[in-house]
Parts: C-alpha cells; structure tokens; sequence
C-alpha cells in the first residue's frame, strides 16, 4: 500500500506563492540580516489586514508579525483579521486555534472614517496620526479623507478637538480596493483583497520612511544651525567685534547725556527759597510733569 506524502494546507500553498513564491525553510526562524525581513515573518505579515490600527497593541501589522514569529504576541490579538486571520495563522504557524481576545477589540464591519467639512477647523491632528497618509489637506484649510486608501483603523478619531470625524460604511461608487483582505482556509483569497493589503502595506511603509528622512533633515539642519552659531562665537570678525564695541560707548554717552540734561534742567539755589516758594515750583513741576505725560499718552 503506498503512502501518499502530506500537503501543506491550502492556505499555507498560497501565502508561499504570494509572499516568497516558494516553500518557506525550515529556518524561517532564524534571525535575518538588518533591515531583511524573514521569511516567516513577510508570511506572517502576508495574513494581517495591514490597517495598522495598533489595536494588537504594536504599532502596525509588520511590528506585529515580527512579535507573534518571536512568541510574544498571540495570534488572537487582531479585531480588524477577526476569526479568519486567526484560523489562517494558527494553520500556518501550526497552533491551535483561539478565539478573538476581547481585550484588543471586536471585529466590525468594514467602514472609513468621513469627516464633516463644515466642522473642520484644519488642525492637522487627523493627517498626523492617518498611518497610511489617507487624510488630505492643510493648516487650517478643509481636511478629506481618500475613501479608497482609508483602512478604518480610527486612529483619526481620537486626535479630533472638534469630534467632527466619524465611521461610516463606503460608499457605493468606492473601488473595493480598500477593503481588508479576507482570507479563508477552502478558499482562494480574492485578488482584490491582496491588492488592498498589498497597497496599505505600501503607503504605510512610504509613510514611515518619509517622517524618517524628515526627522533626519530636521536634525540635520539644527546642527547646522548650532555649529554656525558656535563659529561665530569662537572667530568672530574683528571689524564686527569693534562695531559692537563702538555701538555700546554710543549708547553710553548717549544715556550720559541725558542724565546731565535732566540735572541742568532741575531747579537750583532751592536751599535758599522760603517754605511758600519752594511749595510753589514743586506745584509748577507737578503741572508740568503731568501735563508731559498727558502729552505722551495723546501721542
């Protein structure tokens, strides 16, 4: 009686076709090389619906995957995959299945976030937290989200001062193209749901790597800004240094000579003057001082 030789679960057969286009080794757990990413960890991330709604409590899908090839995160830990995404990565990673943790979330339907463009005070608080960069708009200007690339993970939400954000089914005339991919373990997933995936995955990668290279720009150009300032302060121009000193003696003499004005133009042989006339220049400059400062107030 011949025997006939095990096959890999149909599910397994096409995520090796769409992530590395053949059999994943049995070293797929190894350690891959900096900036690689493992084989068991692209099938891994190949099965996540790439919203990147954190709610596994890692800060995306890829961050995700890389902790459940590690054993540290459970396969039950993603609302948005619900009971499919578990089932599929309990047969690949061949563990038992579990269901949902409800204290991650729930699965809901699929829905984008709309904002109402009368509310919009054009904070940019939404645009900042979108992971996938699927909010247009500008500093205190009208936001809108792209219904096509919005995965509904809802972290717009909660950055609103206005709350004018809210989850609504898509529309009737948006490409299918957004959705989650869906995948079930009889069923070959739709290529529509790949190519969701696949384009979420894309734009949050894009995403990361842009506030990267602005982050580097920005440190960049403070120390620029710091090394300019710490030449100037260490070789100075000596013709600069001589206008600074020259500035300061004439601000000098100049306050000089205001005191001495002040002083000429105070009242003398004071000493001398009876009790009634020196009552009457003191009323004399009290006239004269308030009338100088209802003067400058006009003016």
């Amino acid at each position: 009686m011949s025997v006939s030789k095990p096959t890999s679960p149909p599910i397994l057969q096409r995520l090796r076709r769409l992530v590395v286009g053949k059999p994943i080794p049995s070293s797929a757990n190894a350690l891959p090389a900096q900036g690689e990413t493992s084989p068991l960890v692209a099938s891994i991330d190949a099965i996540l619906p790439q919203t990147q709604c954190t709610q596994c409590g890692y800060q995306g899908c890829k961050p995700y995957a890389e902790a459940i090839a590690r054993g540290e995160a459970n396969i039950n830990q993603c609302p948005p995959g619900g009971d499919a995404g578990i089932r599929a990565l309990a047969s690949l990673l061949q563990r038992p299945y579990i269901p949902l943790n409800p204290q991650h979330g729930v699965q809901k339907p699929k829905q984008v976030a709309f904002i109402d463009e009368q509310t919009c005070i054009g904070c940019t608080l939404c645009i900042q937290a979108c992971p996938v960069d699927a909010i247009l708009g500008a500093s205190k200007q009208m936001h809108t989200v792209i219904a096509d690339e919005c995965t509904g993970c809802e972290l717009c939400i909660a950055p609103c001062p206005v709350d004018c954000i809210t989850m609504q089914p898509p529309p009737v005339t948006q490409s299918p193209r957004w959705r989650y991919p869906e995948f079930t373990l009889h069923a070959p997933a739709g290529p529509l749901d790949v190519q969701a995936a696949n384009v979420a995955r894309e734009r949050h990668a894009f995403r990361v790597q842009r506030q990267a290279r602005e982050q580097e720009e920005r440190a960049r150009k403070l120390a620029q800004r710091r090394a300019a300032s710490a030449a100037n302060s260490t070789t100075q121009d000596p013709a600069a240094e001589q206008a600074a000193l020259a500035k300061k003696a004439a601000i000098a003499a100049a306050m000089a000579r205001v005191q001495a004005q002040k002083a000429a133009s105070a009242p003398r042989n004071t000493e001398v003057l009876s009790p009634t006339v020196a009552a009457e220049i003191a009323a004399i400059e009290a006239r004269r001082a308030q009338m100088k400062k209802t003067d400058d107030s006009a003016d």
